[in-house]
């Protein structure tokens, strides 16, 4: 996999973007359920990067998980790194991202995993299609973060967003390069939808067409029909579609779900399914009314559509003796800028992000070579289990919006084998808005969610322990809580983040140490000779 800066053509302007191989979005990966895969990554860009393999376990080998300064140094201009992708249980859609600052926004790509030979999928299917939502930034986006790291401001919002690298029909110089979908009459498609969206989540349908959703996240769904879904960044989701209609033209449209107040890129990207055959084309292809861009009821709607399949095939266990408990407030943050300073966050401050008021802080020498080595001061094993202090998280939170927030390295260590629940609870700090959480290194259950405050009350026992999801990223709502549980089984250093770009940069992370089990087989590999050095060590 070669990365290098390549020009490309969008809205009548041209512009030199990273990417992998030359193509945005970047090429397709192919596997089976268990594969191993080596992949060498050169780097030939002007920055140092790093690739991540999103949804892929790595069991035991956190060396190649990807997360810059987590796992790994980044790879330096001119060097190369081979990566060995250890693949366990996932099925279906997965992908693959630079995990370095911003540059996934043009680096990505597809990893679609099969079931392994002479298996099959529990669905059947004539063909299918990979769908990439992503962005484009009008000005160099690397520059940009640059400069909104070091003054505490934003980065601009995108000028548009894309459908396997192309704007669509609503966008200026656009029309002509709009991704078509060519498909027979009669047949039912695949598709596999990955959201490489940089900061929003996104409603996605296709015009008088129904969607049956079968997976999401690389494990299976119980079918279920919609006639739109919502899909966060970092999320994954197979769904099937069946050419059932007259022969013509009909958009595949996209509409961001924005729930917040912030400055936010509220385009339409837009695709075509074209069928095969001799009609006479319409003016316009059909066209699909999605949910407006605030709708949070049809967001929570569909994401309650969400059952694992759970069948003799493909069984799930759901942890159910919790020996590991997190409660996670998850909050948005101004801090002071420091004297003699002139910040361009909110009322002169610098933006930050945390969890339980901890904001993390990048290390000079990634973490995973630090315990490893047992190199001291890099990192700190006292990362909070509870928020600093209780009140009304969701409602009127008072003084507590300026509650201060610590800047640190911290990790949470757990012991092999205990079965963890994390809950995450969205504050009103600053102002409030929809959070997709992604833990590296595992699959988890998403046993429950709601609107507000967490309350053992009347939350548990809405919690579905019989059919939940399992997936490795999770949306947050706006002013509530989600509840996830795993099985630690998987030793290393595992990052956990928010999957909005601007959050995650401004601290909205932390990270766990699962430590080893008793035998080889249940441990964590040695460090490979060939790990990217640090240059700050």
């Amino acid at each position: 996999m070669q990365l290098q800066e390549t020009e490309f053509e969008r809205l009548c302007e041209k512009k030199s973007i990273l990417v992998a191989n030359g193509s945005f979005p970047g090429p397709t990966l192919w596997a089976h359920q268990g594969d191993t895969l080596v992949v060498t990554v050169v780097n030939n860009g002007n920055y140092g990067v790093t690739i991540h393999w999103h949804g892929a376990r790595q069991m035991g080998n956190p060396w190649h998980d990807g997360p810059e300064y987590v796992t790994q140094c980044p790879i330096q201009p001119k060097q190369n790194f081979t990566q060995t992708v250890l693949l366990d249980k996932e099925e279906g859609t997965l992908w693959w991202h630079a995990h370095s600052d911003w540059s996934r926004a043009s680096v990505h790509g597809a990893l679609i995993i099969y079931p392994k030979p002479g298996n099959e999928h529990p669905y059947k299917h004539d063909a299918e299609q990979t769908i990439i939502l992503g962005e484009w930034y009008e000005k160099n986006l690397t520059e940009m973060v640059i400069n909104a790291m070091r003054t505490g401001g934003d980065v601009n919002t995108s000028v548009a967003y894309t459908i396997n690298g192309q704007p669509g029909d609503f966008y200026q110089c656009s029309k002509e390069c709009t991704f078509r979908m060519v498909v027979d009459p009669g047949k039912t498609y695949l598709l596999r939808i990955i959201s490489a969206i940089m900061n929003e989540e996104m409603f996605f349908g296709v015009a008088n067409h129904t969607l049956t959703l079968v997976g999401m996240d690389g494990a299976y769904l119980e079918q279920v029909n919609t006639s739109y879904i919502m899909i966060a960044p970092g999320q994954t989701m197979d769904v099937l579609v069946t050419t059932d209609q007259e022969p013509s033209r009909y958009y595949m449209l996209g509409s961001p779900f924005v729930d917040t107040q912030a400055p936010t890129d509220r385009t339409t990207p837009s695709a075509i399914l074209h069928y095969n055959g001799g009609y006479q084309l319409p003016t316009h292809p059909n066209s699909i009314t999605l949910p407006g861009w605030s709708d949070r009821d049809s967001a929570e709607s569909f994401m309650r559509l969400l059952k694992s399949l759970a069948d003799d095939k493909h069984p799930i266990k759901v942890p159910l003796n919790i020996t590991k408990r997190l409660y996670l407030t998850v909050s948005v943050n101004n801090v002071q800028c420091a004297k003699g300073e002139t910040c361009e966050g909110p009322h002169g401050n610098r933006h930050s992000a945390s969890l339980n008021n901890i904001s993390w802080t990048v290390p000079k020498i990634d973490i995973l070579q630090a315990y490893y080595r047992k190199l001291p001061g890099i990192y700190h094993t006292y990362f909070p289990d509870r928020p600093p202090r209780y009140f009304n998280f969701t409602g009127d939170v008072g003084d507590n919006v300026i509650y201060p927030v610590v800047g640190r390295t911290l990790v949470e260590s757990i012991k092999y084998g205990s079965e963890v629940e994390i809950i995450f609870q969205g504050t009103n700090i600053p102002a409030a808005e929809n959070h997709p959480m992604h833990l590296h290194g595992y699959n988890f259950y998403l046993v429950g969610f709601g609107r507000g405050n967490f309350s053992p009350n009347t939350s548990i026992p809405t919690y579905n322990l019989t059919r939940p999801p399992k997936v490795n990223t999770v949306a947050v709502p706006k002013n509530g809580w989600a509840t996830i549980r795993f099985k630690a089984d998987n030793p290393g250093v595992w990052f956990m983040h928010c999957h909005l770009e601007r959050h995650a940069n401004w601290g909205m992370a932390m990270a766990f140490i699962v430590s080893n089990g008793p035998t080889k087989e249940t441990s964590m590999r040695d460090m490979p000779p060939d790990m990217p050095p640090c240059l700050g060590s």
